[in-house]
């Protein structure tokens, strides 16, 4: 039995642990955040009129992959995921959060939540994970399922080739914003796109399945939040809301609750390579920024990924 180390518990991490789980590899899955759900997060807010739950990254998902499909068939029949007309026929949402599905796939590995890894050693033919109160066991292949910027410098150490890759997949940056309100803001739709300097806005509580107070997220455009990445959210936060107001055509309320969040790897280009792979190092890497910057290209490549290393491993045997 192989045992491989996959750093990042996203959709990309899980979907490739998935695959290896089913073949008898032993799987162990490292991830900085406190729960499973990358750039799926949901965040919850306690507010004087009840939690307010926000999904502040990743808004909706499509399908287009045939075998995305039928997983998406599989979560809906579930209840982990539902339409959201909305904003679209093909636009998918998990329920009763964004972050839904990545807590049940997570569920059925061994997921170690609040590790940071910093680095990668080679020891022995074998891996071992670098950082902050890392276990000293070792495994025999090591997964990056992380933003290209983080994995290029754990790639450069060992393969360079597979860091230029990474190193020339760029991504954009986003300031998320979380507001509840008082009350339901009675201008515009649900959902607002390209005004100014937002990019998106939803009434968060307005998708299908979602309870608890008037609340929305924010999210500024690419080339803003590229400006104005350093600032403090207690800068940004009074200038989303401002933006929100702009947008609706009146002004709002000042809010019960609110969250800032600055994502630095948002959006990727996508390099269209699918993964990264190096069967003599057993080291590799997938992720949307291998394919496209979708919640489904996140999921392919983590598949690609593990269909290739089981491969290799069928021929080295």
């Amino acid at each position: 039995m192989r045992s491989v180390a996959i750093i990042g518990a996203g959709m990309a991490g899980l979907s490739c642990a998935e695959v290896l789980a089913k073949e008898g590899w032993q799987v162990t899955l490292f991830d900085k955040g406190r729960k499973a759900g990358g750039r799926m997060a949901s965040r919850r807010l306690d507010t004087g009129h009840g939690p307010a739950t926000f999904d502040f990254g990743a808004q909706y998902f499509t399908v287009r992959d045939s075998g995305f499909a039928a997983q998406v068939a599989q979560w809906a029949e579930a209840g982990l995921a539902e339409r959201w007309p909305e904003a679209g026929g093909d636009a998918w949402i998990g329920a009763p959060a964004m972050n839904a599905v990545l807590g049940d796939m997570a569920a059925r590995h061994d997921v170690r939540f609040t590790h940071h890894v910093s680095g990668l050693a080679r020891e022995g033919g074998r891996w071992r994970l670098l950082g902050e109160g890392m276990p000293g066991e070792q495994f025999d292949a090591a997964v990056l399922a992380l933003p290209a910027e983080q994995a290029a410098p754990i790639l450069t150490l060992h393969d360079f080739e597979l860091a230029r890759t990474a190193l020339f997949a760029r991504s954009q940056p986003c300031w998320s914003g979380m507001f509840a309100f008082p009350d339901p803001l009675t201008h515009g739709p649900n959902i607002l796109r390209d005004h100014g300097i937002l990019a998106w806005a939803a009434r968060n509580s307005a998708k299908p399945g979602r309870e608890g107070p008037e609340s929305w997220v924010v999210q500024a455009t690419p080339q803003w939040s590229t400006m104005h990445l350093e600032r403090t959210p207690e800068d940004i936060g009074p200038l989303l809301l401002a933006a929100l107001g702009e947008a609706t055509g009146a002004p709002v309320p000042a809010p019960l609750a609110h969250s800032i969040h600055r994502w630095r790897y948002a959006l990727s280009a996508g390099t269209g390579l699918g993964c990264l792979w190096n069967e003599t190092l057993r080291i590799g890497a997938c992720g949307d920024w291998l394919l496209g910057p979708r919640v489904e290209c996140a999921w392919i490549s983590g598949r690609t990924l593990a269909k290739r290393m089981l491969g290799a491993a069928r021929e080295a045997a």
